[in-house]
């Protein structure tokens, strides 16, 4: 299978980063080797060396995109103050102009694992959802993670804060989108 190494060497780390930058702004899809590598100040054939195949440095990519997201709402979520509370954190985050171009970039990748399963594509919008709903999860109380009425909410949560991203990234209409995610913690916190 097409992985990078292991334990990837500084080079490998420098033209990842700078490989990312360059999708962060151009989009993955359709992606080709050659103007990537300029763009980088790297060749193809050292592309393929330290990522094996154009599928390795792809998914390789997807990986960095996606552990980039995690990391910074990891950092955001609130553990165990409510999911309402979660919701309106995360949400701050991802209405953010500043994390357009990581969202779109997620979103890019998101629908090319619906369509395309095989390759590097494979899992990425499966793996996605199961980290989202274990980051809405760290929000809820302990007790009520593992009970199912846990489990449907926080599903409605990303659910919900999905499609208000993907609706604010096609429109730019912030008010709107925001407005449904708060009325969202308001049903939350009423029926409590």
């Amino acid at each position: 299978m097409d992985k990078p190494r292991a334990t990837p060497s500084p080079r490998q780390t420098e033209l990842l980063e700078a490989a990312y930058g360059y999708v962060l702004q151009h989009g993955i899809t359709g992606t080709s080797l050659r103007p990537l590598a300029e763009a980088i100040g790297s060749s193809t054939r050292v592309l393929m060396f330290l990522f094996d195949t154009k599928d390795g440095l792809i998914r390789a990519l997807l990986e960095r995109a996606r552990a980039d997201e995690i990391d910074a709402l990891e950092t955001l979520a609130p553990t165990s103050t409510g999911l309402a509370a979660g919701i309106e954190t995360l949400w701050s985050w991802l209405s953010s102009d500043s994390h357009r171009p990581l969202l779109l970039l997620w979103v890019e990748c998101y629908s090319r694992s619906l369509l395309d399963g095989e390759g590097p594509w494979a899992d990425f919008a499966e793996e996605t959802v199961t980290s989202w709903l274990d980051l809405l999860a760290r929000c809820q109380p302990v007790e009520e993670r593992a009970n199912r009425s846990g489990v449907i909410e926080r599903t409605l949560a990303l659910a919900v804060l999905r499609g208000a991203l993907l609706d604010l990234l096609a429109t730019s209409d912030r008010e709107r989108s925001s407005a449904a995610v708060l009325r969202l913690t308001e049903l939350m916190n009423e029926s409590r």
